[in-house]
């Protein structure tokens, strides 16, 4: 809570360092930043008036257009960079037996929406019929201390999987790697392995497998045609390439009749389409859920796989309050530079949101076993969130102390009540299936 002082001092010391602040005069760096931030939040579809309106008159709908510049973008990057630079030194760690033998838990994941088909110079698309102009973001979450580690803008038709080779840059030794399929890439499980790092992933069908002990081609679908439990797991080597081969865990997990069914039919609906006769290993391997690691069996057992994996979600539900919250995928513009700086402003809101989430979950989590509900903490500040903002505007320490009261009364309508019949992922690790 107590950033918005920082960066205000930290902001007024970098003076002339970009040539926004430097020349705003009506409109400080620091009242752009809060607008930006804040103010977006009270704000479904950000429109000029409305930032004008927010600002009571301090500028014309004009003036506010011809603030959104390149030093405008720089200004907003460098506010992010500051933020995520700035740990929370007294925050603990969620405590639990499952995720204790692992320094952090990453979670990567990408989100794209449409945008104004004139920014497709800047922001390409997939083509065909895909939206001509599209924005990705990419995203690291860290499930242990619940923050926001890391994210980045790009053009939407940039892949998850060539994204992938770059994951190892931000992975240090003992931290655990969790992803989807869309980043399955063996030479980034290989580096980790490597670097005394661990990865939990679905496994991507038509990966060449190996025995692990006399190194000749393993038939999976032949194995599980004939398993009759309901779990089943296999040490493994993953790829052709004879260095760079993966030694892990394949965890395999049956799912419901009901669920293998609707699988087959899918297989089956896509091969008509494309004018193929289904694959019958395909077919097989339906009934079974997938899933590769190089976690040792004592840290991580098979019937903890499936559980463990769905932390995965996390970053979904983070996607889906940056978006039907924060609004990240809603702008009535088509200029590339006021387009980044709604974007910056909106990622930085979610940055101090879940920072303020993460703080009291972890503390009532590791106290009383209780969970604080990430969407209820978006929607109750996103309520006040003009009274934030008028107060910042007059003076941060005005605001801080109206966080430092309000908060404690958000968390008492922010609590996730215990149901019986479904327990959440923390619980499950904690309490077990059962």
């Amino acid at each position: 809570m107590n950033y918005w002082r920082y960066l205000k001092k930290t902001i007024e010391r970098w003076g002339g360092r970009t040539g926004f602040v430097k020349r705003e005069k009506v409109l400080n760096g620091f009242d752009f930043l809060v607008l930006m931030t804040v103010g977006q939040l009270g704000m479904k579809y950000p429109s000029l008036g409305g930032m004008v309106e927010a600002l009571k008159g301090k500028m014309s709908r004009v003036g506010m257009h011809r603030r959104f510049s390149a030093a405008a973008v720089d200004f907003m990057k460098m506010c992010s960079d500051y933020i995520l630079s700035r740990k929370i030194s007294s925050i603990a760690s969620i405590q639990s037996k499952l995720l204790q033998p692992f320094k952090r838990i990453l979670i990567f994941d990408s989100s794209a929406w449409e945008i104004d088909p004139e920014l497709k110079a800047v922001f390409p698309g997939s083509g065909g019929y895909a939206s001509e102009a599209n924005c990705k973001l990419q995203v690291c979450y860290e499930y242990k201390q619940g923050a926001l580690n890391f994210f980045e803008i790009l053009p939407g038709n940039t892949p998850d999987n060539a994204y992938s080779a770059q994951l190892p840059n931000h992975i240090q030794r003992v931290d655990l790697l969790l992803v989807d399929l869309g980043y399955f890439y063996l030479k980034t499980f290989h580096l980790l392995c490597k670097r005394g790092a661990y990865f939990l992933s679905r496994f991507l069908i038509g990966t060449a497998l190996f025995d692990s002990k006399t190194f000749r081609p393993f038939d999976l679908h032949g194995v599980l045609k004939n398993v009759k439990m309901d779990i089943h797991e296999m040490q493994v080597l993953m790829g052709e390439n004879k260095k760079t081969r993966v030694n892990c865990r394949l965890v395999c997990l049956r799912v419901s009749q009901e669920v293998a069914n609707e699988r087959r039919k899918k297989i089956k609906e896509n091969a008509r389409r494309k004018g193929r006769i289904p694959n019958q290993k395909h077919l097989i391997l339906a009934d079974w859920i997938l899933m590769v690691t190089n976690v040792p069996a004592e840290w991580l057992p098979a019937e903890m796989v499936r559980p463990f994996y769905s932390l995965r979600w996390q970053i979904e539900l983070l996607f889906k309050q940056i978006k039907s919250v924060l609004c990240v995928h809603q702008s009535n513009t088509s200029k590339e530079h006021r387009l980044c700086c709604e974007v910056y402003g909106k990622l930085i809101t979610a940055i101090m949101i879940h920072r303020i989430h993460a703080y009291v979950n972890i503390m009532l989590w590791n106290s009383k076993r209780k969970e604080v509900s990430m969407d209820k903490i978006y929607k109750r500040i996103q309520e006040r969130a003009f009274i934030i903002l008028d107060l910042l505007l007059k003076s941060p320490r005005l605001a801080v102390h109206y966080l430092k009261e309000e908060i404690p009364r958000l968390i008492k309508n922010c609590m996730k009540s215990y149901q019986q019949s479904r327990k959440t992922t923390l619980e499950i690790l904690e309490y077990g299936l059962e």
